[in-house]
């Protein structure tokens, strides 16, 4: 499998995504200047986290104008698997791939811990190597992850079980405390009504080895390369 990983001036994740991909699943992995035009050849995007363009204006607004990002909105339509982290995420939302907004964290504060999301939904491209109401811990690291989006919209994300990961405690349990940006609803993560367009806040590039504490962001990439493989042998 081959993957691409989206570099924009100010990215800060792009080297801990090539090598979560490269040295640690084995997989074949390019950095893509965001002034490319063309993503021929890649089974799947990964569009990193960091400060694009300094997060000026709103985060992610710069980047959603790169040159690369009417390749990428084309590569999504046409049912390649783009996961967007991080800010990655918060391009994902201004390009329209996915729906809603990002305000900054209820705190104000930026916020750097690792935390525990609840998987609502397995079987997707993501989660496939996850089981539904499972719990994995993952590193948070952003100012501006506090999910927003309307009450309609809130309604067809639990309607279409498009919410995949959600903020929780160690016991599964969902409430204020366990929620490190305030983010809606306890949104960590969602899909587009597709199912092949992620965006999540927490980074699973910063758990893919022992030696960073945990191991439970492979299987997020694992679940991309199973879907791949399976969609290969169909």
């Amino acid at each position: 499998m081959k993957f691409a990983v989206v570099v924009f001036p100010g990215s800060n994740c792009d080297a801990d995504c090539y090598h979560a991909v490269k040295n640690v699943m084995g997989q074949e992995v390019d950095y893509v200047w965001h002034k490319e035009e063309n993503l021929k050849g890649y089974d799947a995007l990964i569009l990193p986290g960091g400060f694009s363009y300094g997060d000026y204006l709103r985060t992610g607004a710069i980047a959603r104008f790169s040159p690369i990002m009417p390749a990428v909105v084309d590569f999504a339509r046409r049912g390649g698997l783009v996961i967007g982290i991080c800010n990655g995420f918060q391009i994902l939302l201004e390009a329209g791939l996915l729906p809603g907004a990002m305000l900054r964290n209820k705190s104000l504060r930026f916020v750097c811990d690792t935390v525990y999301l609840k998987v609502k939904r397995s079987g997707t491209p993501f989660t496939n190597q996850l089981q539904e109401g499972e719990l994995i811990r993952v590193p948070v690291a952003h100012g501006e992850g506090n999910y927003y989006c309307g009450p309609a919209t809130l309604e067809e994300l639990e309607r279409n079980r498009q919410i995949v990961f959600t903020y929780s405690g160690p016991g599964g349990e969902e409430g204020e405390e366990y929620n490190p940006n305030g983010s809606q609803a306890n949104i960590a993560g969602i899909i587009n009504r597709e199912g092949n367009v992620l965006g999540m806040m927490p980074h699973p590039e910063r758990c893919a080895e022992h030696v960073l504490g945990g191991t439970d962001g492979c299987r997020i990439f694992a679940s991309m390369i199973n879907w791949l493989k399976e969609a290969r042998v169909k």
